[in-house]
């Protein structure tokens, strides 16, 4: 069952952006509502499938994928070693930092003055953040990255205050799929 939000779907889809169950706006919450029906998801994805995308579904989140060849695999990995690095600064912020979580850079900036760990974290992010001296600049840059990638939404204008939203999984189940064997976890690299 093809609906009339058929090319609003694949409008936000194809852009790399994600459909999260709690986007504050109305407009994607209708999407989910819509993609969340079983029946119009299967046909959905039968139809989108034929012009080579993907429609997956996730944790309270749908997103395209293609299928991709080795060229590409390459820049994907680069890619998913710095949504690591984002995802360990943010827990090294708050442990509790997770779907649903409010924040603001002001509050990452607060913490950085007495936290060293976040600090070096923020350091080693250096490609992401820029150069620039300040910390409010380069957390800032950080978490353009995170609204533009559409896993955080800016909630309040006034206070600055972001809510991390359900697309945030897809980073989680990412980390999650790697498996270190413990036979090589704690062994040192020559």
């Amino acid at each position: 069952m093809i609906t009339k939000y058929t090319s609003e779907i694949f409008d936000v889809l194809r852009r790399g952006q994600f459909i999260c169950s709690n986007s504050p706006n109305e407009n994607i919450q209708t999407l989910y509502k819509i993609l969340d029906d079983q029946d119009t998801f299967e046909d959905l994805y039968e139809y989108f499938y034929q012009i080579n995308y993907i429609l997956e579904q996730g944790n309270e989140y749908f997103y395209f994928s293609r299928v991709e060849n080795n060229v590409d695999l390459e820049r994907k990995l680069e890619k998913a070693f710095n949504w690591i690095d984002i995802l360990d600064f943010f827990k090294t912020f708050d442990s509790s930092f997770d779907v649903g979580f409010r924040f603001s850079p002001a509050d990452i900036v607060n913490q950085l003055k007495n936290n060293a760990d976040l600090k070096t974290k923020l350091e080693s992010l250096k490609k992401i953040s820029g150069d620039q001296k300040n910390y409010t600049d380069r957390v800032k840059k950080i978490i353009e990255r995170l609204e533009k990638e559409n896993f955080i939404t800016l909630e309040n204008e006034l206070s600055e205050t972001y809510k991390v939203l359900t697309s945030f999984n897809y980073l989680k189940d990412i980390i999650t799929t790697i498996n270190i064997p413990e036979a090589i976890e704690n062994e040192i690299p020559e």
